[in-house]
């Protein structure tokens, strides 16, 4: 599930038998929550289905074309289609109760973690791919790249996203807390074993493996491309740059945020302060993480030159009455630039002579 959503309403009322927590009076974050949460998830939802939608619909119209980079795009922007699907769930259960019941509470935790960890996680084999292509050109991976092997390793991300969402999936339910408010929520046992587990992985899995795997790769890729002599090699590496550096900066605040929620989960920071402090911070760094999804069309897809090209040409097709218009209008003004010129030109010569 939303982790927003277990740190507003699990941390409220938060009083385990291993650690008890003081009683802390965080309505001001819960009302906040109750109008930034819904509006941020709106506009990241929005956003984000424009832009993936956009991908996904281009790369199925040009299909027979495919690569490998075009299916890793493909389901990166599925990915992240699947974890945007929740986010109206969220922005409803952050104004009000949850009223879906519980197979739906198991349902969009699902949707949202394993588009989650699937969307990073083909970040990660698009690093790997572009390292083994301009770091290992002759390997023979290099040589067999094929849509049939991205399909291949697409399935095994899909897979390896779904067992690292398990935990998650299995320990949401839908809980009433002391308001009798139903709310869909993580719920793990006595044993706080799993709770641990949970969060370790979320940490290792969203940040630190991919961020080791994408600086080594890029360190080894870009010296590479250095080498070159090429004019488009400092834009590949001002992208390269720019993959990271947004990555890093969307996803680092979230993972800290998350770190700081299990010590106190465990019995550390147990004060009114950090338990208010979170959970607003909580709301915050959250949104930033989600809003990365609607980066990830302009940084995979739209920065490169071939895909801008296809853009272009399927919504050239599906509307050409809009692009007549344009060019049109474009022209119009063109002339009346030529014309402007002329007098401008005209009126020179005479004054001279």
């Amino acid at each position: 599930m939303s982790e927003t959503q277990k740190s507003y309403d699990d941390y409220y009322n938060y009083n385990e038998t291993e650690h008890v927590a003081p009683l802390c009076n965080n309505g001001n974050a819960k009302a906040f929550s109750e109008v930034f949460l819904p509006t941020l998830y709106s506009i990241v939802f929005i956003i984000g289905f424009i832009g993936n939608g956009l991908v996904v619909w281009v790369l199925i119209r040009h299909r027979q074309k495919s690569n490998m980079t075009d299916v890793c795009l493909f389901n990166l922007a599925l990915a992240d289609l699947i974890f945007l699907v929740s986010l109206p769930f969220w922005a409803h259960n952050a104004m009000d109760e949850w009223i879906f019941g519980k197979f739906m509470c198991h349902t969009i935790t699902g949707l949202f973690m394993i588009g989650l960890y699937a969307s990073i996680f083909f970040m990660v084999l698009m690093t790997l791919d572009r390292y083994a292509i301009i770091v290992h050109a002759h390997s023979v991976f290099s040589r067999h790249r094929s849509t049939k092997m991205g399909l291949a390793l697409a399935s095994l991300v899909w897979i390896i996203s779904l067992f690292a969402a398990l935990p998650n999936i299995i320990f949401t339910n839908e809980q009433m807390d002391l308001n009798k408010r139903k709310s869909c929520q993580l719920d793990f046992p006595d044993n706080t074993s799993w709770m641990s587990f949970t969060y370790i992985n979320m940490n290792l899995l969203s940040l630190i493996f991919p961020l080791i795997i994408m600086i080594f790769c890029y360190s080894r890729i870009i010296p590479t491309l250095l080498s070159i002599k090429s004019q488009k090699r400092h834009k590949v590496v001002r992208l390269i740059l720019a993959v990271v550096a947004v990555y890093f900066l969307f996803w680092t605040p979230y993972n800290i945020v998350m770190f700081l929620l299990f010590l106190q989960r465990r019995g550390y920071m147990l004060t009114c302060e950090w338990h208010n402090g979170l959970s607003l911070a909580m709301q915050w760094v959250e949104t930033i993480a989600l809003s990365h999804c609607c980066l990830n069309p302009i940084i995979y897809a739209f920065a490169g030159e071939k895909f801008r090209r296809a853009v272009l040409k399927v919504l050239k097709d599906q509307f050409p009455m809009c692009f007549k218009q344009c060019a049109s209008f474009s022209q119009q003004l063109s002339e009346r630039r030529s014309s402007a010129f002329s007098r401008a030109s005209e009126m020179s010569s005479t004054q001279i002579a």
